[in-house]
């Protein structure tokens, strides 16, 4: 596999810019396989031909197993293919949080609860957030371009969290943080 290819690996603190790139890595793999995750399994139906058929569609019935086609197969294995995926991307300790998942949609749900916000959550994330912009200070042997890459990241995540600031005032934090000389 090219590291183009590489599995983004899980980090609860940068969670929205994983399940970004989780998603950006599964999708071209199969058009189905995000809808495993966020939708569950998928279930293998066929045309139940002892019932009528109502509104121009038969009514469906879940397949045996015997009876399915290599496509069938292949699309059920794609909840397989997700969950060894999303298993790959776990550190030990968010393993064992949702080793239990039956189902990647299970694990899918678990992430969610584990990692994103409640509103006081939220509320704490952006007290932090404004502290270090408020604080923020180029650092010795620092480069301008160094030190502005630390200020766009404290931007984007307090963009992220809903806290928007002017040109100028972003401006007014970088002067702030200079050193004097």
């Amino acid at each position: 596999m090219s590291s183009f290819n590489k599995i983004p690996m899980f980090s609860r603190e940068e969670f929205d810019d994983w399940k970004i790139r989780i998603h950006a890595h599964l999708a071209p793999q199969d058009d189905d396989m995000w809808y495993f995750i966020t939708d569950g399994s998928m279930r293998i139906l066929k045309a139940n031909t002892t019932v009528a058929i109502t509104d121009g569609e038969p009514h469906r019935i879940e397949k045996h197993r015997e009876e399915w086609t290599n496509e069938d197969k292949r699309k059920t294995n794609l909840d397989n293919v997700a969950k060894d995926i999303l298993y790959k991307t776990l550190d030990k300790i968010t393993f064992s949080n949702i080793k239990m998942c039956r189902t990647e949609k299970e694990i899918w749900e678990n992430f969610i609860q584990l990692c994103e916000e409640n509103e006081q959550t939220k509320e704490n994330k952006l007290s932090v957030a404004v502290q270090k912009i408020d604080n923020i200070k180029m650092k010795t042997g620092e480069s301008m371009i160094e030190y502005d890459e630390r200020v766009n990241v404290i931007i984007n995540e307090l963009n992220a969290l809903g806290k928007v600031y002017s040109n100028k005032e972003i401006a007014l934090k970088v002067v702030q943080g200079l050193p004097k000389e």
